[in-house]
């Protein structure tokens, strides 16, 4: 049986909420035959025992749901972590944001912000001292910027 990718998303969030982690994000590729998954937990990173751990709990979830796949892989989201949900930019308020927005905002689509708020379906960041608010919805990408 095929499951859509909504059906094996909603699964694996489900599948890691259980085990203490995060789905970050999932991507089918080579037409749905890889599956990445990228983890993330609060308050501490993903060491290469967490991701055995879950690829483990994942492939034997995956045989029972009958999702039909080649290979798995699952990592941490790196340093650049997306941001995709209203609760990702919560989670990060304080950190600088690499944002591209899917039309242009007062000519440019763009930019690095520091994030200021998350309420509802809108986010507040501030740009070179300007403070604007954003819907996620309007985000066509969104990314950490990495503090070194």
């Amino acid at each position: 049986m095929k499951r859509s990718p909504a059906t094996v998303e909603a699964l694996v969030e489900r599948a890691l909420q259980h085990l203490g982690y995060e789905l970050v994000d999932l991507e089918r590729a080579s037409r749905g035959r890889l599956i990445r998954v990228f983890i993330d937990q609060p308050g501490g990173a993903i060491t290469v025992d967490d991701c055995a751990t879950v690829s483990h709990h994942l492939s034997r979830l995956f045989a029972v749901e009958g999702v039909d796949y080649d290979r798995l892989e699952v990592s941490s989201p790196g340093l650049d972590r997306p941001l995709k949900r209203v609760a990702d930019f919560q989670r990060f308020v304080g950190a600088q944001a690499r944002i591209r927005l899917r039309h242009p905002l007062q000519g440019r689509s763009n930019f690095i912000a520091t994030l200021k708020a998350a309420e509802g379906t809108k986010i507040r960041v501030d740009l070179e001292g300007a403070e604007l608010e954003l819907d996620v919805a309007d985000i066509e990408r969104a990314r950490l910027v990495p503090r070194f």
